[in-house]
């Protein structure tokens, strides 16, 4: 099959990339600076320039494709800039599935999140559910719009699955949670949340999930592709176990958002560090993204690694990243 991935270069694309390589199928990938892109090239991926923001730089390259994965995304919360949030997540999202439409490509996926629902307040959501309330963070808000976009062009007839991940870790990720996991290797991550909670999935798993969408489900159709449910304490005590270093101390919700709320005052005079800027602050002060994905294990055969598994992968490897650069 041939396939076109946007966000090849990314967390997640990147590891979906490497799984349809070593299916034997054939990868197109759009990327911004082709130049950076030389581990794609190495996997025998086409690359071609262009950006989820200029459609028509995508247009030849997907025709005639048998598929396209949409996976390219901006998900910096607590960044200061939130305008390439709505120009990558709603505005690109809406130039990649027109081109499927009018390119009449057989079968798409989209790359949604959990965070369409906001906080959860400590209940697993399912496909069903709704949020109709405001959004905590710029993040969650431009992808709870695409994902608008994306159903009501399902509704038009669009051959789109959606898929839904939850909190994604790993080797090398690029996220807010992704760099606590580090901090907290280091000894430096100084506290967290008592009561916020995530559906952790490993990003190889989240990426094997994106196949098994476009393989098996039907048109139309969304899956909640996260990984099991834990508090990050929780979390962290299992990291404790494998690691043996002492997981930060626990802080009530209400002291970070108290500390969200000075944290805005300052960082109208001074840019603050993404991490605790008023922002992310408010998306760790207790929130949770909580997702059921028994749809998803039911139908796609989807069977995401326990959190022991794969956070033991992933913190002997960041801890080896941490050796090798104190020699």
């Amino acid at each position: 099959m041939k396939y076109f991935v946007t966000g090849a270069t990314g967390f997640v694309g990147g590891s979906l990339v490497k799984q349809l390589r070593a299916a034997r199928h054939e990868v197109t990938a759009v990327v911004r600076n082709p130049e950076k892109a030389a581990d794609l090239k190495t996997l025998g991926v086409t690359v071609v320039k262009g950006d989820v923001t200029d459609k028509e730089s995508m247009r030849e390259a997907m025709r005639g494709c048998d598929g396209v994965f949409h996976v390219a995304g901006w998900y910096k919360v607590g960044q200061r800039d939130k305008t390439p949030g709505y120009r990558i997540n709603v505005e690109g999202t809406r130039h990649v599935l027109e081109l499927v439409k009018e390119l009449q490509i057989p079968k798409a996926v989209y790359t949604s999140t959990l965070a369409v629902h906001s906080d959860t307040h400590g209940e697993l959501k399912n496909e069903d559910y709704q949020f109709n309330g405001k959004h905590i963070s710029a993040y969650d808000a431009t992808k709870a719009e695409a994902h608008h976009i994306a159903e009501q062009m399902i509704k038009e007839g669009l051959p789109l699955v959606i898929v839904m991940p939850g909190l994604i870790y790993g080797p090398d990720g690029t996220s807010l949670s992704d760099d606590a996991l580090r901090l907290y290797l280091q000894k430096k991550l100084p506290m967290i949340p008592s009561v916020s909670a995530y559906s952790w999935a490993h990003v190889d798993d989240v990426a094997h999930a994106h196949i098994l969408a476009m393989e098996k489900a039907a048109p139309g159709s969304t899956y909640i592709i996260c990984g099991p449910s834990y508090t990050l304490s929780a979390a962290l005590d299992t990291a404790q176990q494998i690691t043996g270093i002492k997981k930060p101390m626990l802080v009530p919700p209400v002291l970070l958002k108290i500390t969200a709320f000075f944290s805005s005052l300052i960082e109208r005079i001074v840019p603050l560090p993404e991490m605790y800027n008023s922002e992310a602050l408010r998306v760790q002060a207790g929130v949770t993204y909580l997702g059921d994905n028994s749809k998803a294990k039911r139908e796609l055969g989807y069977n995401p690694r326990s959190l022991e598994t794969g956070l033991k992968q992933t913190l002997e490897y960041e801890q080896q990243k941490l050796q090798q650069k104190k020699r």
